[in-house]
């Protein structure tokens, strides 16, 4: 009997230990599963926020050579037709959203001519400037070629990600100041072929003659032109590539469809 009983107790002190060791285990492993479950959680949740970053470039199926590819493509189609509709007869004359007009600091100038007959003269004037602007455009399709070579995949990733005018603003930041040099003479020649300077000083010395007519403001033709001729090629590139962007029928090529699909 005191035996048996002794097994008992024996059998209870072992059943004692396994269910011991069994909470200690339990409390040991609870907090590590735990942290285990929370990290997997945070970390899928970083790998789905890097994926949707990564959604335009993954929704391509497309290289990141062909991505620029792509992109360079973007930028001749809308160089050459930029350069097409600004460098011909009536390209800025004949466009109310880019056409030269007298500036504002010379507007008293060009009201108070008009009244004493001179609007003849000054329209005259104002052809030539925009003349010397569609005879320049030709000459800015170089300089962006050119620039189109050094677009990087970094470039491209922030056009792609950018506005509706990323291509165009990239454009203007790469070439702006080698257009300004580029136009200075083409620009000077062409004035001076459309008798623009002695137009512009027929002009000033018509308006001095009037009597007690103000001091007209500081004016440079030439500098003017420039900056007029370049607001406006951008002005028609921008247009272009909201077009590209927006409009299917402008993708012209294959790559083009797929990149901004």
């Amino acid at each position: 009997m005191i035996s048996c009983q002794n097994e008992k107790m024996q059998e209870k002190k072992e059943m004692r230990k396994v269910n011991n060791m069994k909470r200690k285990i339990f409390f040991c492993f609870f907090p590590v599963a735990g942290i285990l479950f929370f990290s997997m959680y945070s970390a899928s949740a970083q790998f789905d926020w890097v994926f949707k970053k990564m959604k335009p470039f993954r929704d391509t199926k497309l290289s990141d050579t062909q991505i620029v590819s792509g992109l360079k493509e973007a930028l001749k189609v809308g160089i050459e037709s930029t350069v097409k509709s600004t460098g011909k007869t009536d390209g800025y004359f004949g466009n109310e959203a880019i056409k030269i007009l007298m500036p504002e600091n010379l507007k008293m100038i060009d009201k108070t001519l008009r009244v004493v007959g001179f609007g003849e003269k000054l329209d005259a004037f104002v052809l030539s400037m925009n003349r010397a602007a569609e005879q320049a455009a030709p000459f800015a399709e170089d300089i962006f070629l050119n620039a189109i070579f050094d677009m990087t995949f970094d470039d491209a990733r922030k056009i792609l990600e950018g506005a509706d005018t990323a291509i165009t603003d990239y454009f203007k930041e790469k070439t702006y100041p080698n257009l300004v040099k580029a136009y200075q003479p083409v620009v000077k020649k062409k004035m001076d072929e459309n008798d623009s300077t002695r137009k512009y000083k027929e002009i000033v010395e018509r308006y001095q003659s009037i009597p007690f007519a103000s001091k007209p403001g500081v004016f440079n033709p030439d500098q003017y032109v420039i900056t007029k001729s370049l607001d406006g090629l951008f002005c028609v590139l921008g247009e272009e590539e909201r077009k590209i962007r927006k409009d299917p029928a402008a993708r012209v090529t294959d790559i083009l469809k797929e990149v901004f699909k």
